[in-house]
């Protein structure tokens, strides 16, 4: 087992996500409201100048969402990755989001 952990930058596209993780058998995720540590370095409202720097950074994006998935096996991590690429497009682009997995030793409460 895998945890899968997606930050999507484009929130505007979480059910579109959520809509296809679904329809492609990945049935449940956790989905956590967050913000960068760009924002919170660069988003002092009492300096002009660090304001600029987040704006060129970060643009007007507030907030990420953070999506947690538990998936049985590599398929599956393959098959999230697909759908990140479908929906919100190339995450090697700036500012586009990051997913990555960690192993699952063991879990309580998951259906495999």
């Amino acid at each position: 087992m895998k945890l899968v952990l997606y930050v999507m930058n484009k929130t505007n596209l979480l059910d579109k996500f959520l809509k296809e993780l679904n329809a492609n058998g990945i049935k449940g995720a956790t989905i956590i409201s967050s913000t960068g540590m760009g924002r919170k370095l660069f988003g002092n409202e009492d300096s002009p100048m660090f304001g600029g720097l987040r704006t060129l950074f970060e643009g007007t994006r507030p907030e990420s969402n953070v999506i947690m998935m538990v998936v049985k096996d590599d398929e599956q991590v393959q098959t999230v990755y697909k759908i990140i690429d479908q929906v919100a497009g190339d995450l090697t682009q700036p500012n586009s989001g990051i997913a990555f997995t960690l192993p699952i030793d063991s879990v309580k409460g998951f259906k495999s």
